[in-house]
Formats: structure tokens, C-alpha cells, sequence
């Protein structure tokens, strides 16, 4: 068996989603530790394409009852609510139509909270002989970041949990931070609340990069300039919005991926009773971005561009 700070890992994992995120995290998987792959999405095409640049480790799934039936431990990461939804309660093809006993289900999925909550209490009840867990488990730090291995996790549950450790294991080879928010639903919070942060400060330095290059600054020059400054940021130093400034983003690189959804966060916003000043205009603008056909399905620092 294989361990990993003294924390016993599975010998088999499964994977449901191999999309921008969900790829390289599985990569990163396989490469850091012996164990086998069973994965499963809907594009078959993604599916074989994945089995072929991976190892011989990995076992390509006809559903995703299957990836439940062969696996200990189950990753999902896929679009929306409504895909958790399908991956696992989808009757006689979902993860819940196939073995559950004793094992544990981890959703890196970006969704709202009440879906992902119902989600865990299927997933919890799924069979009362023994116990099976679930828990929200959101990702930040992007793609470049899901292919080196530095991405942040906001795990839904208690730091003192006594499963904590063997999550921490796991989830140490594909991440550099591992962040347990306090209880089931409370990885999403943060994640929601970080896509809102995230979303306003590259929105503000599209805006702030603009005004200093009309007056006639070289971009690399004041983005190394903010980055020393009161006006330093993540977006500023790792995935500047402007073109070149920083040559491994998705931003010097056509702006190649998905778009951030701060619409989820206004609406939690909107129900706990926070006042947003920033959000309704940022908002606006990420969706006029979104919906000009020159910028649909781009990384969301394409608001830039707009």
C-alpha cells in the first residue's frame, strides 16, 4: 500500500470529468501517486484522448456507475449544478446506481450550495450499512496552476475532522494549499466568495492597465510597477489581462478558457442579506462580455479586450 505522510492512499481512484480543470488535476493524480485511474466523461473523444497521453494505469469507464463500482475514492469536477446533479444521481448510470459503501466522494465542481448540500445528503444515505462521504471540495489558482500542481482546495469540512488527514493526503498531489472552511457547503462559500474578489480586482486591473498605457507606459513596466505597490494582486502578477504581460496565461495565450461566474456569488450575496456596491457593474460588463461572439467561452480576463 502506498502512503503518503504516513496516511494510507487508495489504490484506485475515480474520475468523472476531464474538462480544462479536471485534466490536469487527474495528471497530476497519476503522476504523484501508483495508484490506477478509473475515469469517465461524456466526451468520448476527451475520455481516449486522455487514456492514451496518461499511463497504463488508467481505465477508461462506460458510465459513471462504472467509476463508483472500481474506485475507493471519487473525484468530480464538472460545469454546472445541473451535471453534479446528472454524474450522481442519474438512475442505473450514476456514481449512486453503483457501489457506495465505505467510500468517499469529492466534488471540485464550481456549483451553487443548496445543490451541492442535497448532492451530499444522497450521497450520505446512499447506503445505511456503512458510512459513505461527500464533501465540497472547490479549486482556485487555474489552469497553469492545475498543470504544475499549485492549485488551492477549499475544502468542506472541519479542520479537526478525523478524516481531515486522509483528505489533506489526497488532495496534496495535485495542490499546494489545502484549506478546510469549517463544515459541509463551506468550500463553496469560499470559493463563490473568491470568485467574486477574483472577478472585481481583474476587472479593476483591465481598467487600471488601460488608463497607464494611454498615457504611454510599456504594460510590463506598470504591472511590475503595481506588483510592488499598494495596488499589488494575483490577477496583476500571474494572469495579467493584458496580452504579453505575463507569457504562460491564458491571457497571452488567446485567452483560452472559461469564463468566471460571479452570478452565483450575487445570488448567495442576495439571500444572506450582504449589500454589494461593486457587483451589479461587474456583473454587467463579465456578461456583455460573454455574450459578444468575439469573446464567448474565453478566460474571463478577456473582459479586457471588451
Amino acid at each position: 500500500m502506498e502512503t503518503h505522510h504516513d496516511i494510507v492512499l487508495p489504490k484506485c481512484f475515480g474520475w468523472v470529468g476531464l474538462g480544462a480543470m479536471g485534466w490536469p488535476m487527474a495528471k497530476q493524480l497519476l503522476k504523484n501517486t501508483s495508484a490506477k485511474l478509473v475515469i469517465y466523461d461524456v466526451d468520448q473523444s476527451t475520455l481516449h484522448r486522455f487514456a492514451r497521453e496518461a499511463s497504463e494505469r488508467v481505465e477508461i469507464a462506460s458510465s459513471a456507475r462504472q467509476v463508483a463500482d472500481e474506485s475507493e475514492c471519487v473525484f468530480t469536477i464538472v460545469p454546472e449544478g445541473k451535471h453534479v446533479k446528472e454524474v450522481y444521481l442519474t438512475p442505473d448510470t450514476g456514481l449512486l446506481a453503483g457501489k457506495t459503501s465505505g467510500k468517499t466522494f469529492i466534488d471540485c465542481s464550481t456549483i451553487d450550495i443548496e445543490t451541492s448540500l442535497a448532492t451530499g445528503e444522497a450521497v450520505m444515505s446512499s447506503d445505511p450499512e456503512a458510512a459513505v462521504h461527500f464533501f465540497d471540495c472547490p479549486v482556485s489558482g487555474g489552469t497553469a496552476g492545475a498543470a504544475k500542481g499549485t492549485i488551492t482546495f477549499m475544502v468542506g469540512m472541519a479542520a479537526d475532522d478525523p478524516r481531515f488527514p486522509f483528505i489533506h493526503a489526497i488532495l496534496s498531489t495535485m495542490g499546494s494549499s489545502i484549506n478546510p472552511m469549517g463544515g459541509k457547503g463551506l468550500g463553496l462559500a469560499a470559493k463563490l466568495s473568491n470568485n467574486y474578489l477574483s472577478g472585481i480586482i481583474a476587472l479593476a486591473t483591465s481598467e487600471a492597465m488601460s488608463i497607464g498605457m494611454k498615457l504611454g507606459i510599456d504594460p510590463k513596466v506598470l504591472s511590475d510597477t503595481f506588483d510592488k505597490g499598494t495596488g499589488a494582486n494575483w490577477v496583476n502578477r500571474a494572469m495579467n489581462p493584458v496580452p504579453g504581460v505575463c507569457p504562460d496565461a491564458a491571457t497571452s495565450k488567446g485567452y483560452e478558457g472559461g469564463f468566471k461566474d460571479m452570478k452565483l456569488a450575487a445570488e448567495v450575496a442576495t439571500q444572506t442579506g450582504v449589500k454589494l456596491v461593486l457587483g451589479e457593474s461587474a456583473i454587467a460588463a463579465y456578461s456583455s462580455a460573454a455574450a459578444d461572439s468575439r469573446y464567448r467561452d474565453k478566460d474571463s480576463r478577456v473582459v479586457y479586450q471588451w
